[in-house]
């Protein structure tokens, strides 16, 4: 039996939740549960549904896309949510990601890349655009550079692959991608990613990235 990925849509277009819900339902590892018109409804519908991936708009009536992201993360620490938008300003993409935000996409994304962002989020992996990763990237390439921290430290503990892979994640490449280049199994790319996590008190990837960032690890 195919496990089903449990998925919420939030739009306050009626129109473009009826064709999306209408696209997903082509797959048969998706399962929609519900759909919300505003960010208020989109809190209610992920403590009553529990979906494991959501597709959140962000500009809404009243509570929009960044708030509700927040605060359904603060109550469902796992679930995964995908922006889902018109709009690609930087600061609306910086303060989803913030939010706690595994994917930001465009409305106008090909079905094909939409399927594969909910398949990688439900995995627990980031799914950004290649114009988005380039938006965060040149911002993150604008952050003020910090000392190397001491030798002995948690950070310098990280081996050089971990090292290595850490580097390739700042790039916005996948474990896939990471897996590929290093002629490595996908499997060994997640075990470096969990000790990274570890010895970096990370949550995530972006965290972990964000982190060595600002202690000057890479």
């Amino acid at each position: 039996m195919i496990k089903k990925i449990r998925l919420l849509i939030v739009d306050d277009q009626e129109l473009f939740r009826e064709g999306l819900l209408t696209l997903l339902s082509i797959k048969n590892d998706f399962e929609v549960l519900s759909q919300s018109s505003s960010g208020e409804e989109a809190i209610l519908a992920a403590t009553k549904f529990l979906p494991e991936v959501i597709l959140m708009d962000l500009r809404m009536p009243g509570i929009g896309g960044v708030e509700a992201t927040k605060r359904i993360l603060q109550q469902h620490p796992g679930m995964k949510i995908i922006v889902l938008t018109t709009f690609d300003e930087d600061d609306l993409v910086f303060n989803a990601l913030h939010a706690g935000a595994v994917g930001y996409l465009l409305k106008d994304v090909s079905p094909e890349k939409l399927f594969e962002a909910i398949r990688t989020a439900y995995k627990g992996e980031y799914y950004l655009l290649p114009s988005i990763t380039a938006k965060v990237m040149a911002e993150f390439t604008r952050l003020p550079r910090a000392p190397k921290v001491d030798p002995g430290s948690q950070y310098e503990n990280l081996s050089r692959r971990e090292l290595e892979i850490l580097k390739m994640v700042a790039t916005g490449m996948s474990n896939k991608e990471i897996a590929m280049s290093l002629v490595i199994a996908e499997g060994t790319v997640k075990n470096h990613l969990t000790s990274i996590f570890n010895k970096l008190d990370a949550r995530d990837r972006m965290h972990a990235v964000l982190i060595a960032k600002e202690r000057g690890v890479i």
